[in-house]
């Protein structure tokens, strides 16, 4: 006979020639002939000696322990006083349940949506981390949920996780802000044959992403190659100076036409506009003598209109000065004071003609 002593806190398994025979908890206790005694702390996880099935027949040990059977596409999630500690993947766990306060999540991987009550903190934590899904659809995003390639649900902007397993799980995301697109140097003909090059822009807006993103493959190319299409068709009705006179009534006519089609890729077309006309060099020039052609003819006219306005106001100033001796010595005085400005001496020879003719033209008695 032996006599032992189990401390507070532990507990002893005791064993004769390798078989397990009871459990003993803290105080003394004799041991008999061949027992031997393994003593266990209370505060650790519980590692069975012996096959856990002989130690469940025990009534006493088994009201001491939590079994936790955690099954295939099952984890637990182990929490020790309150603190995540670690997790179970399939296997039979035996824990101490007298001393230490634990707490067992059991989460279901076979689904796809998280449902269990776990910290969301946990989320981030690497050991959780490997069987979760995560997907980010932004503040300006929505998306589509496809689940086994069959389309379940909208999803709103957030973070979504679901369990990781064999289930397929894909989103597609659409922008649902404003938004604008280019057909950059679109090379066109025009009714008359001239070859230009139109920068043209649209602003649109996702409207139903379902149709956009399930029903249209690309729907931004589709709604590209409707713009393009409108485009030529309707530049190709237009000579080169109506359309350079006429490019917003163009960018309405393309918008109304593409509006009646583009309902059918989920996106709505808020407004359009051409934002150059590019011609090639040769026309250019071409342009240029144009416009300076027009030019000199309006310098032109507007030289003529002012020398008729010139010679009416002479012949009226004529018909003045024939009925007026007066009026046409003034007249006479005005342009000799205008020569008589820019000479600066004058010499006279000759028999005083010219005198007299000076003295004759500035005598009023005339």
């Amino acid at each position: 006979m032996k006599l032992i002593r189990i401390n507070a806190g532990k507990v002893g398994m005791v064993f004769k020639r390798g078989d397990y025979k009871r459990t003993i908890s803290s105080g003394l206790h004799w041991l008999g002939i061949f027992e031997t005694v393994m003593i266990f702390d209370l505060s650790r996880p519980f590692i069975p000696p012996v096959a856990i099935e002989i130690l469940l027949e025990d009534s006493k040990l088994k009201s001491m322990l939590h079994v936790i059977e955690v099954k295939d596409n099952e984890i637990v999630l182990v929490n020790e006083r309150g603190n995540f500690k670690n997790i179970l993947t399939a296997g039979r766990y035996l824990y101490w349940n007298t001393l230490v306060d634990y707490q067992f999540t059991y989460a279901d991987l076979s689904k796809i949506y998280i449902t269990e009550q776990i910290d969301k903190a946990l989320f981030s934590n690497y050991e959780l981390s490997k069987y979760i899904r995560i997907f980010e659809v932004a503040a300006y995003e929505k998306a589509v949920f496809i689940v086994d390639d069959v389309f379940v649900k909208i999803l709103e902007n957030g973070t979504y996780r679901f369990w990781r397993n064999d289930t397929t799980i894909k989103i597609a995301k659409a922008d649902m802000r404003q938004l604008q697109l280019e057909i950059a140097g679109q090379e066109l003909l025009t009714k008359d044959k001239a070859a230009i090059r139109i920068n043209f822009y649209t602003k649109y807006k996702v409207t139903n992403i379902v149709k956009a993103l399930m029903d249209n493959k690309d729907y931004e190319k589709q709604l590209y190659v409707l713009l393009q299409l409108a485009l030529r068709a309707y530049v190709g009705t237009y000579t080169l100076d109506e359309l350079l006179e006429n490019k917003d009534s163009i960018a309405k006519s393309v918008l109304e036409e593409v509006k009646k089609e583009v309902a059918n890729l989920g996106v709505e077309v808020l407004n359009t506009g051409i934002r150059d006309v590019i011609l090639p060099g040769d026309m250019k020039e071409i342009m240029n003598q144009v416009l300076v052609a027009q030019k000199k003819a309006q310098a032109n006219v507007i030289t003529r209109r002012e020398e008729t306005a010139s010679t009416r106001s002479l012949l009226n100033t004529a018909k003045l000065m024939e009925d007026n001796d007066m009026l046409f010595k003034l007249k006479e005085m005005e342009y000799v004071e205008k020569i008589a400005d820019k000479i600066g001496e004058i010499s006279i020879s000759g028999n005083g003609g010219v005198v007299k003719q000076l003295k004759d033209i500035f005598s009023v008695n005339k």
